[in-house]
């Protein structure tokens, strides 16, 4: 366990989810918790490379193929987001009532005009249709309801816990100590800036600078509306005085060209992001992390495992919602991100579990000798 860290944990407070900070009940339930096996693993992998139904396989062709057909691809959307609708309202998540009073706000709709950089030229791959959303992440939509999907997505990944609370100790606990872990054995730097690419509404930049509370956190996305609701939370956590870790940052940029000086992070994390991207832009986003991270930094990548077996497992008509929601998911576990990574020059790459469904993979940019970029 951490000694010094602080863990963001969900609770429903002022009408949404907010990050707060553990107190000693909560403190002993989840150690208690996590003392349980499945909680902090180890996890198993299946037989295969990647799933079936993904690849060149004759069912992912299969699976591709009734996607390409309008009317049923417009169906299986549908269909994908009411699985996660109703395992919200099953699991007591506030869906409806917390996006509508993101959609109603004049407050975080201001906000957008704050943090947008209107000279982004959108890359053509995010103009494509994301979780059932006809303008992907460009739309207040999405933006509202990221988080209660993302709790949805959690209590969906880990059944075996007893609250949302707890599966989010697990998925983002575990990612969180296993990032801090490889960087103490792999890195020489304190850890003093951190840029979370692809932060969305901000949930993996808070576990972040709660993490590292001394540190400068920046999130940085490609969709203002996103970093719109993020900007608006965070000025809330300000105003009610209980930050206990500096302020996060939000940044408007394409994580392929963010804009930051080479050299500025001692640790780059990118969370839940490569699997909504082509192959080209994975690299780019190697590529990026690598010219901003300091000599010794370390970039922290969590996502789906190809390896998993419970994603192995699944049933085709679950994998195949999943992938109508997902255009690039074939090209994400057709890549073999490690290798993707030591060839943008990190080193002493490594991947592993840290929950059933996903895996960590961390890299190191060399003390000496780093490649210009």
């Amino acid at each position: 366990m951490r000694s010094a860290c602080v863990c963001g944990v969900a609770s429903i407070g002022r009408g949404d989810f907010h990050f707060q900070q553990r107190g000693s009940s909560r403190l002993s339930h989840i150690s208690r918790a996590v003392a349980n096996d499945w909680r902090r693993g180890p996890y198993e992998e299946g037989a295969l490379k990647q799933p079936r139904y993904s690849g060149d396989e004759p069912l992912s062709r299969l699976v591709s193929g009734l996607i390409s057909i309008g009317p049923l691809f417009a169906a299986m959307q549908f269909a994908g987001r009411q699985v996660f609708l109703r395992t919200a309202e099953k699991k007591g998540i506030p869906w409806r009532s917390l996006s509508s009073q993101i959609l109603g706000s004049e407050e975080i709709k201001a906000e957008k005009e704050l943090v947008e950089n209107k000279s982004i030229v959108y890359p053509e791959y995010y103009l494509q249709k994301f979780h059932a959303y006809t303008k992907g992440n460009l739309c207040w939509e999405a933006a509202s309801e990221a988080e209660v999907a993302t709790m949805s997505m959690v209590r969906r990944a880990l059944p075996a816990a007893e609250t949302t609370e707890e599966a989010l100790e697990v998925l983002r606990g575990n990612w969180i100590r296993a990032l801090e872990s490889y960087h103490s054995q792999n890195s020489v730097l304190p850890v003093s800036q951190v840029l979370d690419v692809g932060c969305s509404v901000g949930l993996s930049t808070i576990y972040l600078a709660e993490a590292f509370p001394s540190a400068q956190i920046t999130g940085l996305d490609l969709s203002p509306y996103f970093l719109a609701v993020a900007q608006h939370k965070e000025k809330q956590r300000i105003a009610d005085g209980k930050l206990q870790r500096n302020p996060i940052r939000w940044h408007h940029a394409n994580g392929e060209h963010t804009g930051f000086p080479s050299c500025t992070f001692d640790i780059v994390s990118i969370a839940y992001v490569i699997h909504e991207c082509p192959v080209h832009a994975t690299k780019g986003l190697l590529k990026e992390a690598y010219r901003v991270l300091k000599p010794g930094g370390t970039i922290a990548i969590t996502d789906n495992s190809p390896k998993s077996k419970i994603l192995q497992s699944l049933p085709p008509v679950l994998f195949t919602l999943q992938k109508s929601t997902e255009p690039w998911l074939d090209d994400y576990y057709g890549l073999d991100l490690e290798e993707a990574m030591r060839e943008a020059g990190f080193i002493s790459v490594c991947a592993r579990l840290t929950d059933p469904r996903h895996r960590t993979v961390n890299g190191t940019v060399p003390l000496a000798g780093k490649a210009e970029v």
